[in-house]
């Protein structure tokens, strides 16, 4: 069975899309919005996104210049396989609750994340959810999977 907790890595925003997010100390992740600050916060199904740790590792041990916040992810997890939970599994992060909502994303262009890293894993690793409850998330905060 899949490890079912994890641990924040980062917190990232950014004020405009397609580029590579910075990180903050924590953000507030807002009910039917996502990030409060970021650009893909809004009202549709992608409000916030998470990539693996280890993704992100292993991306870095061949271009050193990749951190957190590299692939336009809004938080880094460790310890959760995230490209393993099916749609509809909600994940307890810092204080706010999330549901999966998709695995993975069509890039349509070589966006500045494609063109800064040399590949952009968020398309095969990524996911995205809607936050169903708002709360203040952190580095170190637990993420918890629920269903």
């Amino acid at each position: 069975m899949p490890r079912t907790e994890g641990r924040v890595t980062a917190v990232c925003l950014s004020e405009s899309k397609g580029t590579v997010k910075h990180r903050v100390d924590q953000a507030r992740i807002l009910e039917g919005f996502g990030l409060e600050g970021d650009a893909h916060g809004g009202d549709w199904h992608r409000q916030v996104s998470l990539l693996a740790q280890e993704d992100i590792d292993m991306m870095a041990e061949k271009l050193s210049s990749i951190v957190n916040g590299s692939f336009g992810e809004n938080i880094g997890v460790s310890g959760i396989d995230l490209s393993s939970l099916p749609i509809g599994t909600r994940i307890q992060v810092g204080e706010a609750l999330l549901e999966v909502t998709q695995i993975g994303k069509e890039c349509h262009t070589r966006c500045q994340i494609y063109h800064t890293t040399g590949d952009c894993i968020m398309p095969r690793r990524g996911i995205f959810c809607r936050v169903l409850r708002s709360g203040l998330v952190r580095t170190g905060d637990p993420v918890t999977v629920l269903d």
